[in-house]
């Protein structure tokens, strides 16, 4: 018995990352200890998509307190907040000269406020040491 197979149409094929700026990226990324959407939820496209300078980072680290089947990011118990996670994300915004960045973040339902803090410090301060802001 033949089994037919179905071709995936050209638009939804995605190449594999690789080359050198996709290895300076994730050089980057693991020098200033932070975490992409990309790499904890294992998506297939890298963290610049098709040469447009952008960046989806993960703060309040790598491991959600909630246990999601759909989701591919690790849960249990997080680490303590990083207060520098901001500063180090602000600097490799810069080094990659992101024309943005989009900031989102793991569940802590064991922080008081969520989490909460740690957005607001991304807000509070100098704007010009934080270049991924925009009003």
């Amino acid at each position: 018995m033949k089994i037919d197979r179905v071709r995936h149409p050209r638009w939804l094929k995605v190449p594999l990352p690789a080359g050198k700026t996709f290895h300076d990226v994730r050089k980057l990324i693991q020098q200033h200890r932070l975490h992409t959407v990309c790499q904890s939820a294992h998506c297939p496209i890298s963290e610049i998509v098709g040469g447009i300078a952008r960046a989806t980072f993960m703060i309040l680290g790598d491991v959600c307190t909630r246990h999601c089947r759909f989701c591919a990011v690790n849960s249990g118990s997080p680490q303590a907040v990083d207060r520098n996670e901001p500063l180090r994300i602000a600097e490799a915004v810069k080094k990659l000269a992101l024309r943005y960045a989009v900031i989102t973040s793991v569940t802590r339902d064991d922080l008081p406020d969520g989490g909460a803090s740690i957005f607001c410090s991304y807000y509070s301060g100098n704007q010009a040491s934080r270049p991924c802001l925009s009003d």
